[in-house]
């Protein structure tokens, strides 16, 4: 539907329409003229539809209030009274994203949809909960979602603890309860900022503005969390969650006509009189209007030497500087600042990170732009601190960048960089639903202009000019005045000292030491009312309010694209045919059977260092400049294919993947392959700052995202498959890894020796079976210049054998104040077969029984269960303040699931959803890396329709009978957990506990 300026529609008042090639659409600002709230429509033809809703929600303390409510209000809303209408979408709506988010100045609340009914039933939803929220009725949203009092079991406290700091006698002391805290936000941030990163980004920001609410930690810290009140969250909510604080989004090919009317009969003009009314209750009590809070711009402040300590590992020690590069309204400068710092830091070889790690200062530099702010700031930041990196930081960065300025900026550099983001931006592969992520960057304009709303959407014409700047010193001017001259800055250094007291015992002694019989025994009665209510299912008469879809509702499937081997091609090649928008893509994988099982993490390193240096024809920045420019992606790694019938049959490869613009074609054939074949392995000071990089990140993963390791090792107790994994990239690498950099000098030569004999045994024409996708005459000119090497007769035969798994139920001690827990085993031992029930009984047990038990009563952030198609059976939690509690909630899932007797409407439900996300639209790249996975795995095209079907016949029966399997699954007793040293250690699970950074 087209719209023209200044036409009135359905309530609102179309402000501006004008093209945006770069969504090959047209965007229109409107106006709610009853209530204030401002639209940003982006008009196009994808089927991938988006609407969204986001507040200015500027924090005034670290309570983490915003972050709490974003939580809180899709507990339950007036037209739709069920407890979770969030989970309950996750179970039943074809959503192809369905979120929130906070920020550090608005909170987000974003959908996607391919079916038009769906995107409404999500509007209505998420509209409701956001202006009709449950939690002025229900207190318990708040100490569910926030925090709130428990009492902590005797056997848990330990001996004599309770009265360590107290007054009165020992028996005294031990006599009075204890208590804890428990909330999903307050474990979910204890969690969060156990990352040493996030730590040092949220005190550059409140260094950079202390005067403003970036000051704050917007998703709340633990030591501030209980100190919000129930009537303070409620102030709130009526504060800002108003209409005439609202921006609305709507992406796609949508029904225009009929959305804007239900916003404006349903909830815009109806909420804006209700609102007024309470502004006018409040005028006549004589009460001040509670007016959203505004963003004051800060002042240019120099805050350097900045410390702060964090309870952390050694190695988590690290330092940044952060500068202002200006206002939102500064838009081309800013892109030129992005690009600007991926070019002398975006890689080792760029020049400002290569004169940092030359220097010793760190084992990695990064440097990236925080633009989600009304002023946008540059971050350079060094992690795994070398000595004197406090005192000699900023002289290093002033003394490399006053040498790019003076004339020494490599201006292919950054025309490498521009042609890099120009790919990024063409290839719009987001990791999310477009619509999404266009909203995202769309308010980091608009929420702080108005005439901002497609700005930061817009990036053509800045790509243009930059690239005529670039020879006229518009970026060595940019190095000056951003950095240095720079009068915003900030120099920040976080501390890892020893576990610390962080007073959490005292300030819950305190309160304790305060509270009269009466006062504990409100608290239990309080848990106990909220345990109630979790524990209570919704009545059907509310469950009845939610709009659903029915398995009838579910169209036929996708359409997938055609790909398989063709002739011609010098070796065997997989042809992809799909629409590319102009892009290619070629990868190449070789079979690594013929490695020795010794020589698996000397292939992860040689993944690892590819690209990164000299070939027998360019230096390693010469490297670094041509993939940056020429290619849109590259990337080297190992991956495993497994077949579904038989655990020890499986088939690893090393893949080179990249891609390009058309008319880099030539490139694109080349220079992935030189890189292969002559690579040149004798620069081993390199290679140790790619490797001490690789460990860090490792060391991070492990603390931020330890379900996923967690998971992967698990694997590795009974699969041969993960075994190999685990050499490749898991505990089993990070140790080989440490012990590699510990004695790196005494074994460098030896090193640069075994990546040339794994390189010889790899990179052959006979090992090597190639995949592509692109246009027909990008093919042609690929294999026209495309450089494969000849077949060699005395390369070895297959060697690859791997030790027998063996159940090891480890716990591994990473720096972190929460746990990560996972357990299962593979049903393939115990004879069971693979169906798409497998998936149905997925997002049961992940959307209702663990999200109740594990999420909802155990205050973790997540917990799922997984089927995967090649065997593994697994459940896993996710900054989890349990461990015993997680573990036995866990192990009473088979009764759970063979006692489930859903609706008709629920089972609807659940197979709508996991159809939908089974066939969720993929880019390019996703879709050809999952049709060679299918590919290699011997998985014919058919499989994956009759899965889907599968899906769609699923009875509870089936997943009755899916019960007895996952009991065989939990009797095995598999078992490996990541994170805190004092839950590991407390814990009556019998596991094999290693200290992983420091054993």
């Amino acid at each position: 539907m087209d719209l023209v300026q200044g036409q009135n529609l359905h309530g609102f008042t179309v402000l501006t329409a004008e093209p945006l090639p770069e969504i090959d659409g047209t965007a229109y600002t409107l106006l709610h003229n009853v209530s204030g709230a401002k639209l940003l429509y982006l008009q196009n033809a994808d089927d991938n539809k988006a609407f969204s809703i986001a507040f200015r929600t500027p924090p005034a303390d670290d309570t983490g209030v915003f972050h709490i409510l974003e939580h809180s209000v899709l507990c339950g809303s007036e037209k739709f009274p069920v407890k979770e209408p969030f989970v309950n979408l996750l179970k039943t709506s074809m959503q192809t994203f369905l979120n929130a988010m906070t920020f550090g100045d608005k909170t987000l609340y974003p959908v996607a949809s391919t079916n038009d009914q769906d995107l409404m039933n999500l509007a209505d939803v998420y509209m409701d909960a956001v202006l009709h929220p449950d939690i002025y009725r229900k207190r318990q949203v708040f100490e569910q979602e926030g925090w709130h009092y428990e009492l902590v079991a005797a056997d848990e406290a330990g001996e004599g603890e309770a009265g360590a700091d107290s007054e009165g006698t020992g028996a005294e002391a031990a006599a009075r309860p204890q208590l804890t805290y428990n909330g999903v936000v307050y474990n979910e941030m204890k969690g969060a900022l156990s990352d040493a990163s996030s730590v040092l980004y949220d005190q550059l920001q409140a260094s950079l503005f202390p005067d403003t609410p970036y000051a704050f930690e917007s998703g709340g810290t633990p030591e501030a969390i209980p100190t919000l009140t129930y009537e303070h969250y409620l102030e709130e909510h009526e504060r800002h969650y108003r209409l005439d604080n609202s921006y609305l989004t709507l992406y796609g090919n949508v029904d225009l006509n009929r959305m804007l009317a239900f916003l404006d009969e349903r909830y815009l003009t109806p909420v804006a009189a209700e609102q007024a009314k309470r502004a006018a209750e409040r005028a006549a009590a004589g009460l001040a209007p509670l007016e959203p809070r505004t963003l004051p711009e800060q002042a240019p402040v120099c805050a350097l030497g900045v410390r702060r300590t964090m309870a952390t590992a050694p190695e988590n020690a690290c330092m940044g500087l952060g500068y202002v590069i200006g206002h939102v309204r500064e838009r081309t400068r800013i892109v030129a600042c992005d690009i600007l710092l991926d070019a002398i830091a975006g890689s080792n070889e760029a020049p400002l990170k290569r004169a940092l790690l030359d220097a010793g200062l760190a084992g990695d530099v990064q440097a990236y732009l925080a633009d989600s702010v009304q002023q946008p700031f540059a971050v350079i930041q060094l992690r795994g601190l070398g000595e004197d990196a406090r005192k000699r930081f900023r002289t290093v960065v002033n003394d490399e960048l006053s040498r790019l300025a003076a004339g020494g900026l490599d201006h292919a550099l950054v025309e490498a960089s521009l042609s890099r983001a120009e790919f990024v931006m063409r290839e719009r592969d987001f990791g999310v639903a477009d619509g999404v992520a266009l909203t995202m960057s769309a308010l980091c304009g608009w929420l702080y202009d108005d005439a901002l709303a497609t700005t930061y959407l817009r990036y053509e014409d800045d790509f243009a000019y930059l690239r005529r700047a670039l020879d006229q010193g518009y970026f060595e001017e940019l190095i000056r005045s951003v950095f240095l001259e720079s009068r915003h800055m900030a120099e920040v250094e976080v501390v890892p000292v020893k576990q610390a007291d962080d007073g959490e015992a005292a300030r819950l002694a305190a309160v304790a030491e305060g509270f009269a019989p009466e006062d504990f025994a409100r608290i239990e009665a309080e848990v106990a009312e909220l345990r109630r209510l979790q524990e209570t299912p919704d009545s059907p008469e509310a469950l009845a309010t939610l709009p659903q879809l029915t398995v009838a509702d579910i169209g036929p499937a996708p359409v997938e694209p055609a790909y398989g081997l063709v002739e011609g091609t010098p070796v065997p090649c997989i042809r992809h045919t799909l629409p590319t928008r102009g892009l290619a893509y070629a990868y190449r994988y070789f079979d690594m059977s013929a490695l020795a099982f010794e020589d698996l993490p000397y292939a992860a390193v040689l993944s690892i260092v590819l690209g990164k240096l000299a070939t027998g024809s360019h230096t390693a920045s010469e490297i670094d400049t041509l993939t940056n420019g020429k290619l849109g992606n590259f990337s080297v790694f190992c991956e495993i294919y497994e077949d579904e019938a038989d655990p020890a049959t499986f088939r690893p490869v090393f893949v080179a993947g990249a891609s390009a613009l058309a008319e880099n074609i030539e490139w694109l054939a080349k220079l992935p392959g030189e890189i292969l074949a002559s690579t040149q392995f004798t620069d081993t000071g390199k290679i140790r700052d790619a490797l001490k990089q690789r460990r860090i990140g490792m060391e991070q993963s492990f603390a931020n995202a330890g379900h996923s390791a967690a998971m992967a090792r698990l694997t590795s107790y009974f699969l041969p498959t993960s075994v190999v994994r685990q050499q490749l990239g898991g505990v089993g690498f990070y140790q080989f890894l440490k012990d590699l950099l510990e004695h790196f000098d005494e074994r460098a030569d030896d090193l640069v020796k075994r990546l040339g004999e794994v390189s010889h045994k790899l990179f052959g024409a006979e090992n090597l079976t190639m995949s592509f996708a692109g246009g027909d005459a990008e093919f042609d000119r690929f294999w026209e210049c495309a450089d494969i090497c000849a077949p060699e007769s005395e390369r070895p035969a297959a060697a690859l054998a791997v030790p027998e798994p063996k159940v090891l139920n480890e716990a591994f001690i990473v720096p972190t104040d929460v746990c990560y827990v996972a357990c299962g085993y593979d049903r393939r031992a115990l004879g069971a077969p693979y169906t798409g029930a497998w998936q149905i009984a997925s997002r049961v047990l992940s959307y209702d029984y663990l999200w109740n038990e594990v999420r909802v009563k155990g205050g973790a952030y997540g917990a799922g269960f997984q089927a995967v198609r090649s065997g593994t059976v697994r459940f896993y939690s996710y900054r989890d303040p349990h461990l015993d509690e997680t573990l036995a909630r866990m192990n009473a899932t088979p009764a759970w699931l063979a006692a489930f007797e859903p609706t008709r409407e629920e089972m609807d439900g659940y197979i709508v959803s996991t159809v939908a996300g089974f066939d969720t639209p993929l880019k390019a790249r996703m879709l050809v890396r999952r049709q060679d996975g299918d590919f290699f795995s011997r998985r014919s095209p058919e499989a994956r329709p009759e899965t889907r079907q599968q899906m769609i016949d699923t009875t509870p029966e089936q997943l009755h009978q899916l019960a007895g399997t996952i009991e065989g699954v939990l009797a095995k007793g598999a078992l490996c957990v990541f994170g805190n040293k004092d839950i590991i250690e407390s814990a009556k699970a019998d596991l094999h506990v290693v200290d992983l950074l420091n054993e």
